[in-house]
């Protein structure tokens, strides 16, 4: 088995990470946790979980779309909020639920204390199956 990292050129290209990684054989795809950054590598939407979680899906995404998936073939879901209370976390998750709706995968929800980037709120890493390799 071989295993192929993948970073797509449409997202923030000085990550030290690859966005996603692709094992060919049994065509699992295990994601870098999706933050809601922007092209030129900004923390989009300083304080708007929503905003943030909306563009971590977004980013996630295009990290599947890359290794030949999209939202439909995830497997599993981690969601980490950097969050001060109970709302904070139902925010983000009503984003990421309705951008599953067709296909509510299993799914983690955390509060963390912070994130890695200064501002960020939400990060979003995936297990997706790609069918065919």
């Amino acid at each position: 088995m071989s295993v192929q990292l993948i970073s797509p050129q449409d997202l923030y290209p000085d990550a030290p990470y690859a966005y996603a990684a692709l094992a060919h054989g049994p065509g699992l795809v295990f994601t870098a946790g999706a933050c809601p950054l922007d092209a030129s590598g900004a923390v989009t939407a300083p304080d708007d979980i929503p905003a943030q979680t909306r563009q971590a899906l977004e980013n996630l995404a295009a990290a599947l779309a890359a290794a030949g998936c999209s939202l439909r073939d995830v497997l599993k879901t981690t969601v980490y909020v950097a969050a001060r209370d109970r709302q904070d976390l139902l925010a983000a998750w009503r984003e990421v639920q309705a951008a599953f709706a067709a296909h509510p995968a299993p799914s983690t929800l955390l509060g963390v204390a912070f994130l890695g980037y200064p501002d960020q709120l939400v990060e979003i890493e995936a297990v997706a199956l790609r069918e065919s390799l």
